[in-house]
């Protein structure tokens, strides 16, 4: 395994095995059966590209009345329990006590992308952010703390987990595109894509 830093943004190339990316899916599936993937809007209205559902304590959602956490689905229901092999990856390779309290997960299918943000949603920024990614290789760009200025890009392939924390944490990033089909993990093709957040 290879630890790549770039732009403040440390990626672990190939940190999952191809077994416990597989392990991991078949986790993800009970997940969405318990908490299926919804849709979300921005706070205009607009349409987002990818389907998102989540883990833990809290889910993070979207819709008319903003971007913000929540203890319930949409739908109503709470959150299936953080599955043990994402709190496994967050101790690694952060080497914290405290953990995530919500595993966001996102579904790519083919044309989905996501634009350049920051995680600001939560109480504290002390914490990092740790994502993980499954399935197609997704171009993840990494930019500054500010709006605008010299971006950076890297594909992620399956079972690549960054690390986004000191002067990354509050750093833009987005997804641009993904090569739709690019890994058999899903037999259908897409990305999944999961970030484990401290949100108290």
């Amino acid at each position: 395994m290879a630890i790549l830093t770039v732009a403040g943004f440390d990626i672990h190339k190939s940190y999952l095995p191809i077994d416990a990316q597989n392990d991991l899916l078949g986790t993800l599936r009970q997940v969405a059966r318990s908490a299926p993937f919804f849709s979300p809007v921005t706070p205009s209205g607009k349409a987002m590209s990818v389907r998102m559902t989540a883990a833990g304590k809290f889910g993070w959602i979207t819709d008319r009345r903003g971007y913000r956490y929540s203890e319930t689905h949409p739908d109503g229901m709470a959150w299936p329990p953080m599955p043990q092999a994402v709190l496994d990856i967050w101790r690694d390779l952060t080497g914290l006590a405290r953990a995530p309290e919500c595993c966001l997960i996102n579904y790519y299918g083919e044309g989905a992308r996501m634009g350049m943000h920051q995680d600001k949603d939560e109480n504290s920024f002390d914490w990092p952010v740790v994502s993980i990614s499954l399935g197609d290789d997704g171009l993840f760009r990494m930019g500054n703390a500010a709006r605008g200025g010299k971006t950076r890009s890297t594909w992620l392939q399956s079972g690549d987990v960054v690390v986004m924390g000191g002067p990354a944490r509050m750093a833009y990033h987005g997804v641009d595109r993904i090569r739709f089909g690019s890994s058999t993990l899903l037999p259908k093709g897409g990305r999944i894509n999961l970030t484990l957040r401290v949100v108290t």
